[in-house]
Formats: structure tokens, C-alpha cells, sequence
């Protein structure tokens, strides 16, 4: 029956759509693997081979452009695009941009998927892996979308470009260009879809003001977290253990744009949450913002296995950008990030670190470290998976 769904939603019974659903496909293999634990199992074959064919397989459509540079870009249904070379790896995002209009980069969506899956073992940002696409042959050759045809043009220095039509950044000057047809961007495996696996999407308690003025409850209020422990679900659930673990993973990439998350409904309170839109991640390597970390510093609470995994990074003969360069050089864009980024994640590691001593010395770590591990395994001397 779930063949049968999937065949619904891709159209393929159409008889002007007669392309085969082959079960072995790396991207329905993929989706259903999703399970209680994360979006793939540790160390998944599955997750390879997606990430290799993300990176091969010819583009046969692209469409449904967005803004911030976003495109979907169907590679025999594997997934989206994004094209962000407004910045460069070894440049800052200006002090004076507020996080909801910084920029979108391609290289944080790859950086991200490795943080969270292969260095934290969280597990919850879908396949991405960077591709060099040629924008005439793969975008603007393959689209039927008369919008995004009607976007394109070429500069006066001979490069194929193209912009959005949206309510802002939709001038030719924030167009992105190819070199003079090649141009770098990430490509994000597809969820499955809304129909076949329903997910929820909800407001972040610790939400930021998307204003040039005023602040949120938790950015004036030290005891915030006393609040949020009474309302559901985060009274009586792993829900803010697992908003813990994404604020952590947001602070060491310095990402502020976290105002939802979502969820899948078919695993309940207890499931995890989805990792998604990580682009204006790893922005400024010379700043910590340090109230990206409010949940963990508010609430004094963290899993053992999220604490154990952390310590181990902190270890010289593991250390966290030791691993993340390594497994960063498997991407065909690689060097994903520059050097000053991959020390701010040793720097920020200490910070988290920091912070626990700090709840501990407070608490008790009887109070603060909520035991997990029964259920997970124990990475405490372990090697990092990369």
C-alpha cells in the first residue's frame, strides 16, 4: 500500500508519467527508513548511496524558485537546491545585518547535515551534499516554469544569471550568477511528503523578535524556563531535552533563525525534531552568540549521551574540528569551511561545556543530566562516526 501511495503522490500511474517506482531507489529507501530514533540509522549505506546520486544523477526539472535563493530541483525526485554565492567562505556576514536577513549559504547546508549526523549523531538533517550545477543546462534548459525562465539573463561580464520574483532581493543586482555557466550549491534530500507522513510544525519557545525593536519573555526574563516547564508538551516529555540538543547544535554553527520546528506526528510527544533550513548557519567565526544557547543555560537540563558525546569532542585525540574537517573533505565542494570556522567550533564547544559545569555546580548533576543512555549507546570512549 505505501508503494501504491508513493505512486499516487509522484503521478506516476499517469499514463503521461510512466517512468517506474523502483523500490531500491536510494530515495524511497531513504524515506522509508525513517524511524523513532532520527531520520536514517548511524553509519546507513542508504544515506551513501543517496549522497552519490544526489551528486550524479542528472537534473530532469527545476521549479518553485524562492527568495533567499532556494530552488527545487528534481534529480530523478531526490531533492532541493539552494544557490547562495552572495558570500564567500572566507568572508563575514556584516556586524550591522540582523539574523533575519543575513544570507543564505549553500556551504552551511552541507556543514550542517555533517555537524548534526556524523559528528553529534543526532541524525536529524536530511542527506545533504554540495554539487557544481550548470545553470543553462540543468536549471533553465530542464524548467517549464515560464517565471524562472523569464529571470534569466546574462551579465555584462558574459555570466549566465538569474534572480527571484518575490517581494524583496528580486532585482537583477541580487541575482546569483555561474562562472560563466557552473555555480556551487547544496542539494537537500526531500521528507517524504505532507500526505504520506504528516509532520507538525511548531513555534520555538525560545523564539526571537523578527523586529527592529522589542524582545521576547525569555530575553528578559533569567526564570523563563520555569514557565515553559508547565505548558505542554514540555512538561511530561523528552521535548525540551531535544529543544536543548538543537539550540546546541545552532550555537556551535552560530545560527539565530531557529523560530520553528517540526516534527513527524506518527512518532508522538517523543519524537525528535527535524533539524531543518540550517543556510544561515556558520555566518561569523569571530562571535559566540552566547543566547543561542538560553534553553540549555535557562533550563540547566541535557542528556547523558548529548554531554558524553560533547566531552569526547573536547578530547585532543577527538577534537571537534579535527573530525568535522575530516569528514567534510568527503564533499565534492569541499573545503566546506574555512579554518577560522572550524576552530570557532573547538571555542564554542568549551562555552557548552561551560555552561553544564555552571548548571551542575548549581543543581547537582543528579538534576541537570537526564539519563538517556539506557536507550542509546554510550559514546563515552568511543570513536566519533565520520
Amino acid at each position: 500500500r505505501r508503494h501504491k501511495l508513493y505512486r499516487e503522490e509522484l503521478n506516476l500511474t499517469s499514463p503521461t508519467a510512466p517512468l517506474p517506482l523502483r523500490p531500491d531507489a536510494s530515495w524511497l529507501q531513504f524515506h522509508l527508513g525513517i524511524s523513532r530514533d532520527g531520520l536514517y540509522p548511524r553509519s546507513s549505506p542508504t544515506v551513501t548511496r543517496l549522497l552519490r546520486d544526489m551528486r550524479d544523477i542528472p537534473t530532469i526539472s527545476a521549479g518553485d524558485f524562492n527568495c533567499s535563493g532556494g530552488l527545487n530541483c528534481s534529480a530523478a525526485q531526490l531533492g532541493s537546491s539552494l544557490l547562495s554565492p552572495r558570500q564567500k567562505r572566507e568572508e563575514e556576514t556584516p556586524e550591522d545585518f540582523f539574523y533575519f536577513v543575513d544570507f543564505q549559504r549553500h556551504n552551511a547546508e552541507i556543514a550542517a547535515f555533517h555537524l548534526d549526523s556524523r559528528i553529534l549523531d543526532f541524525r536529524r538533517v536530511p542527506p545533504t551534499v554540495g554539487r557544481l550545477i550548470n545553470v543553462t543546462k540543468e536549471i533553465l534548459e530542464v524548467t517549464k516554469n515560464e517565471v524562472l525562465q523569464s529571470v534569466f539573463f546574462v551579465s555584462p561580464a558574459s555570466n549566465v544569471c538569474f534572480f527571484a520574483k518575490c517581494p524583496y532581493m528580486c532585482k537583477t543586482e541580487y541575482a546569483v550568477c555561474g562562472n560563466p555557466h557552473l555555480l556551487e550549491g547544496s542539494l537537500s534530500a526531500f521528507l517524504p511528503s505532507l500526505n504520506l507522513a504528516p509532520r507538525l510544525s511548531i513555534p520555538n519557545p525560545w523564539i526571537r523578535s523578527y523586529s527592529f525593536h522589542g524582545k521576547e519573555e525569555w530575553e528578559v526574563n533569567p526564570f523563563y524556563c520555569n514557565t515553559v516547564r508547565e505548558i505542554y508538551p514540555y512538561n511530561n516529555s523528552n521535548r525540551l531535552l531535544n529543544i536543548v540538543d538543537m539550540a546546541i547544535f545552532d550555537f556551535l554553527m552560530g545560527n539565530m533563525d531557529r523560530h520553528h520546528y517540526e516534527m513527524f506526528t506518527k512518532f508522538g510527544d517523543d519524537g525528535f525534531l527535524l533539524h531543518l533550513d540550517n543556510a544561515r548557519g556558520f555566518g561569523r567565526h569571530s562571535h559566540d552568540e552566547i543566547s543561542i544557547l538560553a534553553p540549555l543555560s535557562q533550563c540547566c537540563t541535557i542528556k547523558r549521551t548529548t554531554l558524553l558525546r560533547l566531552q569526547l569532542l573536547a578530547e585532543p585525540e577527538y577534537r571537534l574540528s579535527d573530525v568535522m574537517r575530516e569528514s567534510l573533505q568527503q564533499d565534492p565542494l569541499a573545503p566546506v569551511l574555512t579554518e577560522p570556522h572550524l576552530l570557532a567550533l573547538d571555542r564554542r564547544l568549551q562555552l557548552i561545556l561551560e555552561a553544564v559545569g555552571r548548571c551542575i555546580n548549581t543543581f547537582g548533576e543528579a538534576t541537570v543530566v537526564a539519563n538517556d543512555t539506557a536507550q542509546s549507546f554510550v559514546w563515552h570512549r568511543a570513536k566519533v562516526d565520520t
